[in-house]
């Protein structure tokens, strides 16, 4: 296979093609089990008082969201299946800001459909294919800092380049339509946009000069030609979901990495890089152009990514800090919370099938204006376990319990989950926290493999807990509390917000929880983030084919769920093709901004090339939406 055809694969083909797994091994006696819908979910209760404890959810939400009627804002919508946004009666959107728009004045004009951006201002719009993103506000000043996760070559290289890049001008430009973006906005009187050359604008790149802090700093681990101390890592990449801090600053989330790293020579993968799919061609050719993405030249730059990393959006002039005390795997979002006692929680998914769950629990306490030095630098790592009787708990990874060093423990934290038996999740993606109760959510998207294959360090991937679902193509949501209602816990309950599912395909487990229904049903739970009321906001990233076990599902979509009753509505549609990922809103809580990844046909301009895009949604009578 050649970087051509890497490109044009999603990121878990990619990951499956670089590291296949056998598919006949001790799981093949799994088989479809005959379970009705109301069977399964009768077994489930039976698993005792967990449910009893976690109150509403998965078993009987629906009929407490039928007693109590609906707690939405607005009309939920119907699917879509065409090339555009829909939203409900009454609310509004447009474009904020795309793929190649002028971050600088300089940079006016420079986007083209036909040669996307020239290389010399390409750290000069905004990036390409956006994802997590957070609202920051500095006096009077709205500053947003949005992830752009990866580049599309077939759209963003020239025609003549057919989808790979011929030269390492062509490659910079790449690496500088990646990263994150800081920019500032303001409503003008008819919505906001982007302020041009403000101060506070600036891209984060592949190229970007960053520090490094924590445990693994310095290691043998980390260290490169080009950096022999291993404390001055370049570039922060696959930025998917976000989080921000409960002091002011900005977490990006460093997930797909595995894929910016090739060898032009011959060389046997470790067991290391083999764990997090290192190896082989690079998706992007950067290898051949740059030796730092070279395994055979650059054997350790891998382990300098894949980390969750730290900007202050409102000084340009600051150094963006990578935290390896978080731990190193493909990072979804991080998600800030505070222990009981003042201690800092950083909640994190493992976005692979078959991967684990993480917290970072703090050794130091924080209150606001105090210092924050070491508060994400000096902690704990745990991995989650999660038992059938929905009781689960926290299991803290340090060389005592793993049999590692410090830094080997962290650089391959994978590695260290399995030594002390987590349970492998149907591909972990964003945790959100409400802000309500003591309690959390994280979408698990889907897993095909669940029940059929172990994962990439060979770990079982058996149906039980809150995976209860072979060959899931759907996905859920688990929820969890902990106890003592103290984030800083070992122990917590857990139940299931929603299953995902088809119900006028299905009369089984795959037709989804009570509270999925023909009129809400989606596939692939992904994105995810609180609004102030406490309501549950649920993007999707699955099969919009609208075809066969997908059908009515239409394109991907946002939705709202409450926790109380359980009930789940359609908010919005995406264009089709499009994952619908990052949402934030406005400090006044009246607009969102939205992220639309990866969008098929020429949306949104109709100028014959797609382009991802935030865009910005409001209420038309004014009301607040967040």
């Amino acid at each position: 296979m050649n970087n051509q055809d890497n490109a044009n694969l999603s990121w878990d083909e990619y990951d499956e093609l670089r590291d296949p797994r056998p598919d006949n091994n001790d799981f093949d006696a799994v088989v479809e089990r005959a379970v009705s819908r109301r069977g399964f979910l009768g077994g489930a209760l039976a698993f005792g008082s967990g449910a009893a404890v976690m109150g509403t959810g998965l078993f009987g939400s629906a009929t407490s969201a039928r007693a109590q009627g609906s707690a939405f804002a607005f009309q939920p919508i119907g699917i879509a299946t065409d090339f555009d946004i829909h939203v409900p009666q009454g609310y509004q959107w447009k474009t904020l800001v795309r793929w190649g728009d002028a971050l600088f004045s300089d940079a006016e004009g420079a986007y083209s459909p036909q040669n996307g951006v020239p290389s010399d201002l390409s750290d000069r719009v905004f990036g390409e294919n956006t994802d997590g993103m957070e609202t920051f506000v500095d006096g009077d000043k709205i500053i947003l800092a949005i992830n752009s996760e990866y580049a599309n070559p077939k759209i963003n290289l020239p025609a003549d380049a057919d989808g790979v890049p011929q030269s390492a001008d062509q490659v910079q430009m790449l690496k500088n339509i990646q990263g994150v973006t800081v920019l500032e906005v303001a409503d003008q009187g008819d919505g906001y946009q982007v302020v041009v050359d403000s101060p506070y604008t600036r891209r984060i790149t592949h190229e970007t000069q960053m520090i490094m802090d924590g445990p693994a700093n310095g290691s043998e681990l980390m260290r490169t030609n080009a950096d022999p101390e291993g404390m001055s890592p370049k570039g922060t990449m696959n930025n998917c979901g976000s989080g921000k801090t409960l002091w002011g600053t900005y977490l990006t989330c460093e997930e797909n990495f595995n894929g910016y790293f090739g060898v032009t020579g011959e060389r046997e993968a470790t067991e290391g890089e083999a764990r997090y799919g290192i190896g082989g061609e690079g998706r992007y050719a950067y290898e051949k152009f740059d030796a730092r993405f070279d395994l055979s030249k650059e054997p350790n730059e891998p382990n300098r990514h894949g980390w969750v990393t730290e900007i202050n959006p409102l000084d340009p002039q600051s150094t963006p800090v990578k935290h390896t005390a978080l731990g190193r795997f493909k990072h979804e979002n991080a998600e800030m919370v505070q222990a009981n006692d003042g201690r800092i929680v950083v909640y994190m998914g493992d976005d692979e099938r078959g991967e684990f769950m993480y917290k970072y629990v703090s050794n130091g306490t924080w209150a606001e204006g105090q210092p924050t030095d070491g508060l994400l630098s000096d902690g704990t790592l745990y991995v989650a376990k999660f038992n059938d009787d929905m009781s689960g708990e926290w299991l803290p990874l340090t060389p005592e319990t793993t049999g590692m060093d410090m830094a080997q423990m962290l650089v391959f934290a994978r590695m260290a989950g399995s030594k002390v038996g987590a349970t492998t999740m149907d591909r972990p993606e964003w945790i959100a926290a409400n802000p309500l109760r003591v309690e959390a959510y994280c979408a698990l998207t889907n897993n095909k493999n669940r029940g059929v294959k172990p994962n990439a360090g060979g770990d079982e991937t058996p149906v039980s807990g809150p995976n209860p679902r072979e060959t899931n193509n759907f996905g859920q949501i688990v929820r969890w509390r902990p106890a003592g209602e103290d984030h800083g816990a070992t122990d917590f309950t857990w139940d299931l917000y929603v299953m995902a599912g088809n119900p006028t395909v299905y009369d089984n487990k795959y037709a989804g929880s009570d509270n999925v229904n023909e009129g809400n049903m989606f596939n692939s739970p992904d994105g995810m983030a609180f609004s102030s009321d406490g309501m549950l906001w649920i993007q999707t990233d699955g099969d919009d084919s609208n075809e066969e076990q997908f059908e009515g599902q239409g394109n991907n979509q946002m939705l709202v769920g409450d926790p109380e009753t359980g009930e789940i509505a359609r908010f919005l549609t995406a264009p089709n093709g499009a994952e619908v990922t990052g949402l934030t809103w406005s400090p006044d809580r009246k607009v969102a901004f939205v992220g639309i990844q990866h969008p098929g046909g020429s949306w949104p301009d109709n100028a014959g090339k797609p382009r991802s895009s935030v865009i910005s949604v409001w209420r038309e009578d004014g009301a607040t939406i967040g």
